[in-house]
């Protein structure tokens, strides 16, 4: 239903994840029943999880270990560690940024060009591990760096931007032609952001294996802010999962959707789910790990651009390891420990056996749901109350201290 702006502009409302909530059905289900597993062109996942192509999230060494654990991490292949021999060493000129100089600093850093070379390593690093290589590239600079990276291993290829879609327009260089291109490559491809049905139809028609969903939900990003543009997620994925079924009855192929940003507990992916997607990106939640190559700090891959970042430093609480993160076994009770253990109670809870199945999932629009009969964990900061593990702080404070049995992340020249 629209809505009257003002007498010449009418618009439609959109909603987040704390605005609706998942409805029980007549069916309770045995969690131990509950298959969370998916596909992704030839490959199949245990965990519905994607981690995002970020310099503090994803090195070659936890693109091991997530995919170890059962997901698919995604290297960013324009960050610090195509850029640099010695990442280690940017990574923790980064994280000792004081906060005022972090922006400008981060886009000298990043002013170093990419080294074909090190593409090629950092591909045959994640291979090493035994696991599937997934890795990111804007659509600006896929032309020059797709076949070296294929040629190293490269199994999966994201073309990734703050909005991708399927008819770029330029008077001034030669577009990359998605349809041309994601139909020739040789392996599946996704591609994205998007956040409409009509822009996740068009980028389903150029043959991609699945398209990500989110337009500046994530938690260092500043798009929202800088553009004005972006579509609450839960809207946009129920829009882009519309896309996905219309795509279907005209071509018959199934493509993945994959909600990219904005989720922080085991309540927001289920939802995500909920709401038709089939797997979700997250960045933030694993940049908390113990593992995680930013030290305590995240980032996105426009944060350092050169003339108009829409990205910020941001600071988490590092608290756990990824496998406490994805897996659990949780110590604390606000959802941000063993995410997918809790989208696996979730469906359960609602009785639904598979992801296709939650997809269906009734829910409906409760703006009420996070706060009612809460005060008592709001006051105490408890609980729902609390800010809670995958929370940013705004200090100048390193990130936090990583417990004697756990590895913090070496220097990738060793490997």
């Amino acid at each position: 239903m629209e809505i009257d702006i003002g007498r010449g502009k009418k618009a439609r409302r959109a909603y987040g994840f704390d605005d609706i909530a998942i409805v029980p059905s007549r069916r309770t289900r045995d969690p131990d029943d509950v298959d969370v597993s998916w596909k992704l062109g030839p490959y199949r996942f245990e965990l519905p999880l994607l981690a995002s192509a970020m310099d503090g999230v994803v090195s070659p060494r936890t693109a091991g270990i997530v995919g170890k654990l059962g997901g698919l991490a995604v290297l960013n292949l324009e960050g610090v560690f195509t850029r640099y021999e010695d990442a280690e060493e940017q990574l923790e000129r980064i994280a000792l940024l004081p906060k005022d100089q972090a922006t400008r600093e981060m886009q000298a850093i990043y002013a170093e060009p990419i080294k074909p070379e090190l593409i090629a390593r950092r591909i045959e690093e994640i291979k090493a591990a035994g696991v599937v290589a997934a890795a990111a590239l804007t659509p600006q600079r896929v032309g020059k760096h797709w076949e070296l990276a294929l040629e190293s291993g490269l199994d999966i290829l994201v073309i990734q931007g703050t909005v991708v879609s399927a008819e770029h327009v330029s008077t001034s260089s030669e577009p990359l032609n998605l349809k041309e291109f994601v139909r020739a490559a040789g392996v599946p491809v996704i591609v994205g952001g998007c956040a409409s049905f009509h822009t996740g139809l068009h980028l389903m028609r150029t043959g991609a294996a699945g398209v990500l969903v989110g337009v500046g939900p994530g938690a260092a990003c500043t798009t929202r802010g800088v553009l004005g543009v972006g579509v609450p997620q839960a809207t946009a994925i129920a829009d882009v999962a519309g896309a996905r079924s219309t795509h279907m009855l005209e071509t018959g192929e199934y493509v993945q959707v994959i909600a990219d940003g904005g989720m922080r507990t085991g309540g927001d992916v289920s939802k995500a789910i909920a709401c038709g997607a089939d797997a979700v990106m997250i960045g933030s939640p694993l940049a908390r790990a113990y593992e995680a190559p930013g030290r305590g700090y995240h980032w996105g891959m426009a944060t350092f651009h050169s003339s108009l970042p829409r990205g910020a430093r941001v600071q988490t609480v590092q608290n756990g390891t990824l496998e406490e993160i994805l897996l659990g076994p949780a110590h604390e009770n606000d959802g941000t420990f063993n995410l997918f253990g809790g989208l696996r109670t979730s469906m359960a809870t609602c009785g639904y056996q598979d992801l296709a199945e939650f997809n269906r999932a009734e829910v409906m629009i409760a703006p009420a749901l996070m706060t009612e009969g809460k005060h008592l964990q709001t006051a105490q900061g408890v609980g729902m109350g609390a800010r809670g593990g995958a929370a940013a702080r705004e200090d100048h404070g390193g990130g936090g201290a990583v417990p004697a049995d756990v590895t913090r992340e070496p220097a990738l020249t060793e490997a």
